[in-house]
């Protein structure tokens, strides 16, 4: 049994040994089965007893091979000797080959440079080749966009992002490109819209100058070339818009023609608003551009429609505002037209709707300060070419017509005002004397100046004289000058032949009716003018009036409408009628103070014992007179003689009964009362002479019948029957009014108490008391009819 347990732990250690032998780099295992069986010293023992073996194997294999190692030693000195002449040689074959390689290898090391240097190059090619085409489209579109040309610089730019830098996406001025990008559309669109912003500062300036070309242009289609209307030509050309991104003036175009011969468009460069639309369309902003674009536009337009303060001065502020209005219009036409429906047709015609309204205000404002007839005219003729010219670009004017009229009418108001001052210069140089001509030369110059037709005039010899003055031909030349300058504005107005003839009627019959009569009539109101002047100026107007009918023939003949006999009312007074009863007032105001100087040199001794027995010499002077002014009064209308002549007579009776009732005199005798009933008897007399004619009968006696029943009454003493018949109206003495026979007794009684001895008698004691009871029975009847 322990021989089996000895043979088995031999071989457990004969394992372990084979492990140590086979194993050479981790023995820690071994190591640790060896110690674990605590047989460790046994298992040294058998180890020390394996390397005994060993050595002995070792032993007797040196002594074995011993002879050969000898005979190795022997041949490895033999190859030393060898080797280090070996060694010798091969160093000088070393030193050889490496000053022979030497130029080799310098040689070599230049061709690796020049073959790193030719790869470079290539590499360099291959990348520049895929580098240019971004280059190039780069600096195309900075060529692009320094000459303004947007619209294609952003198809440059969008090929560029999309085409081109994904080419060369790793390089680093692709990325900086790319970054621009953003910045360079926003530039783009930033640039075109202050390019926009330029162009509409131009338009505003430049806009006057369209308009005034395209108003010429449509006047010398009409065939007007008045420079007072259409302006003056002159050779401008309209200066390029800078640069928005260098801020460079392009040069003008050389060899471009005179502004004449160019449309409106020509002188304003519309590429902007054009570019400006592209852009923004590419860049889904239309809607935008198109807001932005109309809203400035009416803001210039609110500026363009307001109107210079002073433009009513000259017709040079109605032009400029009249070219700025339709410039603004012709170029929105052009937008409409080229704009590709930047604006239409309804945006447009709102905005001509609002401008028409402010821009008839403003005419119709600044046209009613207007005092000047010529500019008037000027005025009228510049908004008919306005109208035209805005006609023929597709606008609605029929309003300007309605304005035309209502100038018209102001024009018309003008010329009133204007013909006032010429008939008061007319009237102020007048002396109003008949017109006398020494030959035939001067009549005909008279009868050609008015149409008068006299034949006993023609048959007289010369000198001749004219019933009317100069007054007369002057102011129908004037009249006739009138109507010439109210169809001046009625020209190209497209009026009617009865609208033009009707106006002109109506027209002069102001004229007449209101104008010249309201000289006259301020005329007469002048103290400096004599009675007979305005006899003068009565008969004149008469001759005007009938000449009427020769002015209703010439306006018939300059409108072409059949003569309808409504200018004046000729031929019934009516013309003048304002002028002839203010002549009629003041003929009869100077007769009146005619007759007061006359009347005036009253000297009546109011205590005069016996009458003179003949009238008065103021009487018998102031008869004389009437007599030969109503003979000068043959020419006149026969109701303005009558009237004159009737307030002649009622003023002499109504003073000479003042004279007896004045309270200066305090006494009237018998005697003086017989003198004043002979002066009236003169009076009467000349009353009843029938100074003018076709007066009715005894109506001129009728003003003296007051004064000749209380004469009758004082000088026959008929008291009895006039208070009997008192109130009636069959009384003989109906016009004496009691108040006045009691002041007359009165001043009588006083007269008779001068007398010293008249108390003495017994008549004059009667008379007396006959007297005082007359006075009683008066006074109580004065009483009775002032309570009723």
């Amino acid at each position: 049994m322990d021989n089996v347990n000895l043979d088995v732990r031999h071989q457990h250690y004969e394992l372990f040994l084979q492990e140590i032998e086979g194993i050479d780099d981790y023995w820690g295992p071994t190591f640790r089965a060896i110690y674990d069986g605590d047989e460790h010293q046994k298992f040294m023992e058998q180890l020390d007893t394996r390397i005994k073996n060993h050595d002995r194997d070792i032993e007797r294999m040196c002594n074995f091979h011993y002879q050969g190692f000898i005979d190795s030693i022997r041949e490895l000195l033999q190859v030393r000797s060898q080797a280090q002449k070996l060694n010798s040689e091969v160093v000088e074959m070393d030193e050889a080959l490496q000053k022979s390689a030497a130029k080799v290898m310098e040689k070599s090391e230049e061709l690796v440079r020049a073959r790193k240097v030719e790869k470079n190059i290539a590499g360099a090619i291959e990348n520049l080749s895929l580098c240019l085409p971004v280059l190039n489209t780069y600096a195309k579109l900075q060529k692009q966009m320094s000459e303004k040309r947007y619209y294609p610089a952003l198809k440059t730019l969008e090929q560029l992002e999309h085409h081109h830098l994904p080419t060369v996406a790793n390089y680093r001025f692709s990325h900086q490109m790319k970054e621009s990008i953003p910045k360079l559309r926003d530039s783009i669109k930033d640039a075109s819209m202050s390019d926009l912003k330029d162009f509409l500062e131009n338009i505003r300036k430049f806009s006057p100058k369209i308009g005034e070309v395209a108003m010429r242009h449509t006047a010398e289609q009409m065939g007007n070339s008045d420079p007072g209307i259409v302006g003056r030509k002159k050779k401008r050309q309209a200066p390029p818009p800078p640069n928005p991104f260098t801020g460079e003036v392009a040069e003008p175009t050389p060899g471009l023609d005179t502004e004449e011969d160019l449309s409106a468009q020509d002188l304003i460069d519309f590429s902007p608003v054009y570019r400006c639309l592209h852009i923004y369309s590419v860049l889904s902003s239309r809607d935008i551009f198109e807001t932005y674009y109309r809203k400035q536009r009416k803001k210039q337009a609110r500026l363009v429609l307001q109107p210079p303060t002073n433009m009513h001065e000259s017709i040079e502020g109605y032009r400029t505002y009249i070219h700025s209005v339709v410039g603004f219009f012709v170029v929105e036409d052009h937008i409409l037209n080229t704009g590709n429906g930047l604006v239409n047709r309804s945006y447009l015609d709102e905005v001509w709707g609002m401008a028409l309204s402010k821009i008839m205000n403003a005419l119709r404002t600044h046209s009613a300060y207007c005092t000047d007839a010529n500019l008037m005219l000027k005025i009228k003729n510049l908004i008919m070419l306005f109208s035209n010219t805005l006609r023929n670009y597709g606008y609605s004017v029929n309003q300007l017509s309605e304005l035309l009229a209502e100038i018209r009418v102001h024009y018309n108001e003008v010329l009133m005002k204007r013909w006032v001052q010429v008939f008061r210069e007319i009237l102020d140089e007048e002396n109003f004397l008949p017109i006398q001509v020494p030959d035939q030369a001067q009549y005909d110059q008279i009868v050609a100046a008015f149409p008068f037709q006299d034949l006993a005039l023609e048959k007289s010899s010369f000198p001749k004289r004219f019933p009317f003055s100069p007054l007369v031909p002057k102011v129908y030349q004037q009249v006739k000058e009138f109507i010439y300058a109210c169809l001046k504005f009625s020209e190209d107005l497209n009026l009617s032949q009865g609208e033009v003839d009707d106006m002109i009627r109506k027209s002069t019959n102001l004229l007449l009716t209101t104008s010249f009569s309201g000289c006259l009539s301020s005329i007469f109101k002048k103290p400096s003018l004599a009675l007979m002047q305005i006899i003068q100026i009565l008969i004149d107007t008469g001759y005007l009036e009938d000449a009427t009918t020769y002015l209703e023939e010439f306006v018939s003949n300059i409108t072409g409408s059949p003569r309808e006999g409504q200018l004046g009312s000729r031929g019934q007074g009516h013309l003048f009628r304002v002028a002839r009863d203010d002549a009629e007032r003041q003929i009869c105001d100077k007769l009146k103070a005619k007759l007061d100087e006359f009347l005036e040199l009253e000297d009546y001794d109011w205590l005069l014992i016996e009458p003179q027995g003949h009238a008065s010499s103021f009487i018998t002077d102031l008869i004389a007179f009437l007599d030969s002014t109503f003979q000068s009064f043959t020419n006149l209308p026969a109701k303005v003689a009558q009237e004159a002549c009737k307030s002649a007579c009622e003023h002499i009776a109504k003073s000479m009964l003042d004279f007896l009732l004045n309270e200066d005199v305090k006494q009237i005798s018998t005697g003086a009362l017989q003198q004043i009933n002979l002066d009236t008897i003169q009076c009467e007399q000349f009353a009843a002479s029938e100074p003018v004619p076709g007066l009715e009968e005894g109506i001129l006696l009728q003003y003296f019948a007051a004064l000749r029943q209380l004469l009758d009454l004082l000088m026959s003493w008929d008291w009895p029957t006039y208070f009997h018949d008192y109130g009636q109206e069959n009384s003989k003495y109906q016009l004496v009014n009691p108040n006045n026979a009691i002041t007359i007794l009165e001043k009588i009684r006083e007269a008779d108490k001068k007398t010293m001895f008249s108390v003495l008698k017994k008549s004059e004691r009667d008379k007396k008391k006959l007297l005082d009871t007359v006075l009683r029975q008066l006074r109580q009847l004065a009483m009775t009819a002032q309570q009723q």
